[in-house]
């Protein structure tokens, strides 16, 4: 089916992601990066993705700011459009301007993000901040009810047989 012949709410769900479905289909500094001055990864035990990012820094009139990033994603579609979106968003800022970009930050340019998904802007976060402290990444933990979490039952269930 063509983009321009959906129907019904369909038209407005495309529109909503149509930045992310540009970010997955057409992915920006995607690999690795030889000679990178920075090198950060992370993880999520939530649902399997590993993410790497490579940081090159150039001087700036005396500023040392990020030139160029790259990244591997072994995941999900989210995580790599919100890792290319972010390696175009750090271009130019210097370590302490990309350190203080939240997750929700490095993903807005994508529209909201599915609460299942909102780890994958925390992957993307946590190995930038790998990157350039050289600390551990925090586990990416959801901050909204996961899939998961809604499958739980809410209250104590008990069953009695008649014998």
């Amino acid at each position: 089916m063509e983009r321009g012949s959906r129907s019904g709410i369909a038209p407005l769900l495309y529109r909503m992601n149509s930045s992310l479905d540009d970010a997955i289909n057409d992915p920006k500094n995607l690999g690795e990066m030889s000679g990178a001055d920075a090198i950060g990864t992370a993880g999520s035990s939530d649902c399997g993705d590993m993410l790497r990012m490579w940081i090159k820094f150039r001087d700036d009139g005396g500023r040392k700011v990020i030139d160029k990033a790259t990244f591997q994603s072994f995941g999900c579609q989210t995580a790599i459009a919100v890792a290319s979106i972010a390696t175009e968003m750090i271009k130019g800022k210097t370590s302490e301007e990309a350190l203080a970009l939240s997750g929700p930050e490095l993903s807005a340019p994508l529209g909201p993000l599915p609460p299942m998904k909102i780890h994958c802007a925390q992957l993307v976060e946590g190995a930038l901040k790998n990157a350039l402290t050289g600390a551990p990444a925090q586990p990416a933990t959801p901050s909204a009810p996961t899939l998961m979490d809604s499958l739980q039952p809410q209250q104590k269930v008990t069953i009695k047989l008649k014998s």
